[in-house]
């Protein structure tokens, strides 16, 4: 699983925005925080809005009640701080403390990553503009834990975090609001963030990936496949019609 912030505007840039007129609260800097599943690439969950701790831990808390809290195999960000903070929160084990019997205040309950949480990050140095050097650290887990999450995976033998920040780049195409110099960006910040939902989670069915696709033989054609196929969601291509109709609350 990656983790990842993309950056766009609403109205007017942040350098722009006077902190003193009510009229630019709903203005200046916007990022669509994702959590992409890089083996099926699969938008998992999103969460638009300012670059806040909290963005960032609502974000986490979706994602594991989206799969159930299970642990994932590999956790990878950038260097964000507050992706440790909150993956530890998320996932981590609550130790209480044992009394000491000594007088004074009892030491409060603290969180500690289980053995099974494998978290590691990815710093990029640049010059110029340019990456000219990668850098990895583990966060949680062990570089031994990281090395057996790599070798199931299906889709990358490194820690990176490309996937997500491909899917970034697929976004700002399906998404002109994103585009980084046009003025076809948000004037609103509602509307905004519902065509971010919309391009985001209409990218799971309706959008098949070139490098998704399969064929059965090599005589056989190559068959197109979305996110959602390759995670085993639906068995077909869908139309932005049947997306749209379907039912977003599924009655028992």
């Amino acid at each position: 699983m990656q983790f990842d912030e993309k950056w766009a505007f609403v109205a007017k840039k942040e350098k722009n925005c006077d902190p003193a007129d009510s009229a630019d609260d709903r203005c200046g800097d916007h990022w669509d925080h994702v959590a992409l599943d890089a083996e099926h690439r699969l938008v998992v969950s999103v969460v638009p809005g300012e670059r806040t701790l909290e963005n960032v831990r609502t974000l986490v808390a979706d994602f594991q009640q989206r799969t159930g809290g299970r642990m994932m195999n590999l956790i990878t960000t950038d260097e964000y701080a507050a992706y440790k903070t909150t993956i530890l929160e998320a996932y981590g084990e609550e130790v209480t403390p044992e009394r000491t019997g000594k007088p004074g205040r009892p030491a409060a309950p603290f969180r500690v990553a289980p053995p099974k949480l494998t978290y590691a990050t990815v710093h990029k140095t640049r010059k110029k503009g340019r990456v000219v050097k990668i850098d990895f650290r583990v966060v949680f887990g062990t570089v031994a834990t990281v090395v057996a999450a790599l070798a199931l995976s299906a889709v990358s033998t490194a820690i990176n975090t490309a996937f997500v920040e491909r899917q970034n780049g697929t976004d700002r195409n399906r998404n002109a609001r994103k585009v980084r110099k046009s003025y076809c960006f948000s004037k609103d910040w509602q509307v905004h963030q519902a065509v971010t939902y919309f391009t985001m989670y209409s990218y799971n069915f309706c959008w098949p990936v070139r490098t998704l696709r399969i064929r059965e033989s090599a005589e056989s054609r190559w068959q197109p496949r979305t996110p959602a196929m390759a995670a085993g969601l639906t068995d077909h291509v869908w139309s932005l019609a049947e997306w749209l109709a379907f039912p977003g609350v599924q009655r028992k």
